[in-house]
């Protein structure tokens, strides 16, 4: 078992016992914020360049990703119904410490259950505490101190939880706050052979499918904004035929909210639009994939 698994004196025996299930909650949740382009975002290319050799299924016109970090309480009580009740799959990426993931490990078993995808985000949501605005980072979760290699064997940790979880081995992972270094040193490299793609820096529309590096894929993560402003991106992503990624945390409750109201209005638009292909990410990323290698 690795040195600082064992210093947390937790045991893989133990279904999910999170001994750091205290620190976790310690982070100020609304510190958490971190850039939000939603109100000026643009398509990273001209939608020509998506049209020559790439194509969606089934004739979708664009590829739309809800996905919900942080494993937040008003996720399983909000978000999920809501999804669930269109017929929607979202990816919910796990910092394995989070409360929810010992209180209510039954309600994300269910979750994988109905085929959302269950992502990695690390142990322990470590944050780089160097950076501008990261007072709220504790010491025990400072990216800044954990060398690259240990975090990545961390990450690869939080694999096995997830799997005890819901039994799949394929996963995708969020960076927490997209920080990439560890102790100055790229961590993420180190995991290219982990995961079938990775969420790593915040970005708009996605128009370059054909060229985009799955292990870097940008997302928006959307805080205050209206169901209006949602949409607004989705068709956007539609006009270039790309892809938008959005990474919620709280709906209707929690930190970087979004309104339980906005988020019904852009669950309601793509429910009653199927031009817009909304799945979980895995299986974007997995056609993205196979597209690339034709």
């Amino acid at each position: 078992m690795p040195h600082y698994f064992c210093r947390q004196r937790c045991w893989l025996t133990l279904p999910l016992l999170l001994c750091a299930q205290s620190l976790f909650a310690a982070t100020a949740p609304a510190a958490l914020a971190i850039s939000n382009p939603i109100a000026t975002a643009t398509s990273d290319s001209s939608p020509v360049s998506i049209t020559k050799g790439f194509h969606w299924p089934a004739g979708k016109i664009a590829a739309v990703s809800l996905a919900y970090d942080d494993a937040l309480n008003s996720q399983l009580d909000v978000a999920v119904p809501q999804l669930n009740k269109a017929g929607l799959k979202a990816s919910f990426y796990l910092p394995i410490a989070a409360p929810t993931l010992q209180t209510r490990q039954n309600d994300w078993r269910a979750v994988a259950a109905k085929g959302h995808e269950l992502g990695n985000h690390s142990l322990f949501h470590q944050c780089r505490k160097s950076l501008p605005g990261r007072d709220w980072v504790s010491v025990t979760r400072d990216l800044d101190t954990i060398s690259a290699a240990e975090m990545a064997e961390q990450v690869r940790l939080a694999n096995v939880f997830l799997h005890a979880l819901d039994g799949k081995t394929a996963r995708t992972y969020t960076a927490p706050c997209t920080d990439a270094l560890a102790q100055g040193q790229p961590y993420l490299p180190l995991l290219a052979g982990d995961f079938v793609a990775m969420k790593t820096h915040v970005g708009g529309v996605i128009s370059h499918m054909q060229t985009l590096d799955l292990q870097h894929v940008p997302v928006l993560t959307p805080s205050n904004v209206s169901g209006a402003e949602l949409i607004a991106l989705v068709k956007q992503a539609g006009a270039a035929g790309g892809m938008i990624n959005f990474t919620f945390h709280g709906v209707g409750g929690d930190h970087l909210a979004v309104s339980r109201e906005a988020h019904q209005q852009l669950i309601d638009f793509l429910a009653a639009n199927p031009q817009y292909w909304t799945t979980t990410f895995i299986e974007q990323m997995r056609y993205v994939q196979a597209q690339q290698h034709k």
